[in-house]
């Protein structure tokens, strides 16, 4: 039996819908990256972490629930800009996933929006000389059965 390989399917689909969103739209990102970056250089987005749940009814099925976890880097909170930015990208990338989600996460598998977090004075745990910085949280979520 085949096995979807969700995971690496969930971090590739995410970032295709970032760069599909960012092309079709007018909201600049610098940095986009797959896991977190060395550098932050605001507007940056990066996947902070994949987590994953499994409910298995028999060894051969079983329904898989991943969830990932994307960070955007805006700059400065107080800054008007970075506010401004970050509502469009968020009401319109919250479209994007909707509208053309679809098979994000591979063909056996359905993608939702979960949830949006700001955080004003965040500060990057494996950089600590940078920031603080405007960032927001996004959580996609996505499941598959085989």
């Amino acid at each position: 039996m085949a096995r979807l390989p969700l995971q690496t399917n969930a971090r590739a689909g995410t970032i295709a819908l970032v760069n599909g969103y960012s092309t079709s739209s007018s909201v600049a990102l610098g940095q986009v990256y797959r896991a977190r970056p060395k550098v932050l250089k605001p507007p940056s987005i990066y996947i902070d972490r994949i987590t994953e749940g499994s409910d298995s009814f028999t060894r051969e099925e079983s329904q898989r629930t991943v969830t990932v976890a994307l960070r955007v880097v805006w700059g400065a909170y107080d800054a008007g800009d970075s506010v401004d930015q970050r509502d469009k990208f968020v009401d319109g990338f919250y479209a994007h996933v909707m509208d053309e989600g679809g098979d994000a996460f591979g063909a056996n598998a359905v993608i939702y929006w979960r949830t949006v977090a700001d955080t004003p004075d965040w500060t990057p745990e494996w950089l600590p000389d940078a920031g603080p910085y405007f960032m927001t949280e996004i959580t996609l979520e996505g499941f598959a059965s085989t």
